[in-house]
């Protein structure tokens, strides 16, 4: 049969956003508004003429609203198949009228639970039961019905009717889709919650940070990307619907070429760098390690020092900034002989915009992006795709405290020393393993990266930093299984050392350095990176 001329519409939203030009649209076009509770309120306000739910089904909202739309005469109207003459003289024999428009979006429970106070009765409470029975029903049905679930909608929806009457097969399709999509996300984000509380029942229910028994995901596909890793692979971007307005999924591209896959990679590694960093603090990154990094007085002296840091393999990097780019960095990029792919920082002033987007040469093409703030880590669960499944761990984005760090050696650091020791240690969990870092004056110099032996790692540091190792320390993910790494060390002139001790060989190793007069810290905490 044709598709049905749209003659009721049932309103219950919680998102009331874009609803009274809606509904509006729908009036003028001699569509029929039956509503409930708060919604109705709006659109009376609005002046539309709405027809209250609990008249047409004679029974009044009841239990604060926990029950109003579950009732055969809502149902029915959402169900009926309107050429099964069976469905609809079961409608006349019981007073009921059909649907052909449900607008429904549903209670906050995303937003409700995001707040880290709510107790479990507030997250009970926004639990929705009637919207998300609607929302199936009309979808289930959308041989006949058109389901509204997003404000978005909204528009396309209203067009249709005022232009035929009706809404076509393919558009209600689409809208079912979505509306499976919106109350499978909600369940979703309900079963999380559950899944991650402990088992009192009681209004103060306390949160567990274990991992829980079943993990949910709810994710958005926000963008199709070019390719993945290589030209052959498929990708996109999706975000969870909890990331935070500062999270790299959220941040606003201000300029540039589309972002790639490996671009978002390093621009989340640049973003983990120097949320540890003092301020103001710069990292260059290469292939998901940093090639440079530093921290000075201004911003453009911390430019200057990360980008001296490997200036071979920073050209065509990323870069992540914790603090407003400014002019000054921004001239330092523009100079002949530098090449960015990216760029995400907190803000960019208006002379550094007009800078990177007009005088390098590769000014065209450089992304640049607002994060708005620098987030600190919450050690939020964190997923890793294996064949078949998911490995599942808290992000180790956590910051140490140099308090609880012991010095085992004969000698003592400098308070210089110091300074570079845990400059040196915030840079060094975010290389692959085996990871050894050089720095001095709070700059990195060399990195030896993702190598099956660690004295190996340290030698490609040495020969990274060169005639600068001397008077540098050294920063090592874990622990020295023996103490070659310590002899090559002291060989190249380095000054003091940082690790996470607790190998059964510590001994060996804090002798070694008392032998070269190098003092050691001992942070117990290994920063593992695969």
């Amino acid at each position: 049969m044709d598709s049905p001329k749209i003659e009721r519409a049932l309103l219950s939203v919680s998102d009331k956003s874009g609803l009274a030009e809606f509904a509006s649209g729908l009036a003028a076009a001699g569509v029929e508004l039956f509503s409930t509770g708060g919604t109705r309120k709006a659109l009376e306000e609005a002046g539309l003429a709405v027809r209250d739910v609990a008249d047409y089904t004679g029974s009044p909202e009841m239990m604060e609203g926990r029950l109003k739309t579950l009732h055969p005469k809502v149902h029915g109207g959402l169900l009926c198949r309107h050429d099964n003459r069976a469905d609809m003289q079961s409608l006349a024999d019981h007073g009921m009228v059909s649907f052909e428009l449900v607008v429904v979006n549903l209670y906050p429970f995303q937003q409700t639970v995001a707040n880290p106070a709510v107790t479990l009765a507030e997250a009970i409470e926004k639990i929705d039961i009637g919207g998300p029975t609607m929302v199936r029903g009309a979808a289930k049905n959308h041989a006949f019905v058109t389901i509204a679930s997003d404000p978005s909608q909204y528009s396309q929806i209203l067009s249709a009717i005022q232009s035929t009457g009706a809404t076509t097969p393919e558009l209600r399709f689409e809208l079912a889709a979505a509306a499976f999509a919106h109350t499978a996300d909600y369940d979703s984000a309900i079963a999380a919650y559950f899944a991650s509380c402990s088992n009192e029942a009681d209004a103060s229910l306390a949160v567990d940070l274990s991992l829980p028994s079943k993990l949910t995901l709810e994710l958005e596909r926000s963008s199709l990307l070019r390719y993945g890793e290589n030209p052959h692979q498929s990708a996109a971007l999706y975000k969870l619907a909890e990331a935070g307005p500062h999270a790299v999924v959220n941040a606003e591209q201000l300029h540039g070429k589309e972002l790639s896959y490996n671009n978002l990679l390093d621009l989340d590694a640049a973003l983990g760098i120097v949320r540890m960093l003092p301020e103001p603090g710069v990292a260059v990154l290469k292939h998901n390690n940093p090639c440079g990094a530093a921290s000075a007085a201004t911003l453009g002296e911390a430019m200057e020092k990360a980008w001296a840091g490997d200036p071979v393999s920073a050209f065509g990097s990323i870069l992540g900034f914790n603090v407003p780019v400014d002019a000054a960095a921004a001239e330092c990029l523009a100079k002949p002989g530098k090449f960015v792919e990216a760029i995400i920082a907190p803000e960019f002033t208006p002379e550094a915009i007009q800078i990177l987007t007009t005088k390098p040469k590769w000014k065209a093409n450089v992304r640049l992006l607002r994060i708005g703030q620098i987030a600190p880590g919450s050690g939020a669960v964190q997923l890793r795709a294996v064949d078949g499944g998911y490995l599942a761990q808290s992000a180790d984005d956590l910051p140490d405290d140099p308090k609880d760090w012991k010095v085992p050696t004969e000698a003592q650091p400098t308070d210089q020393q110091r300074a570079d020791l845990e400059f040196a240690w915030a840079v060094c969990r975010h290389v692959k393993s085996n990871a050894i870092v050089l720095t001095k004056d709070q700059m990195l110099i060399g990195a030896g990266a993702g190598q099956m032996s660690r004295v190996d790692s340290v030698e490609i540091a040495i020969q990274k930093g060169g005639d600068r190792v001397a008077g540098s320390v050294l920063a090592s993910d874990a622990f020295f299984p023996f103490d070659d790494s310590i002899e090559r060390a002291a060989e190249a002139g380095i000054g003091a050392i940082i690790q996470p001790g607790g190998s059964r060989r510590d001994d060996e190793v804090i002798a070694a350095c008392n032998r070269h007069g190098l003092p050691m810290i001992f942070t117990g905490c290994r920063h593992f990176r695969h």
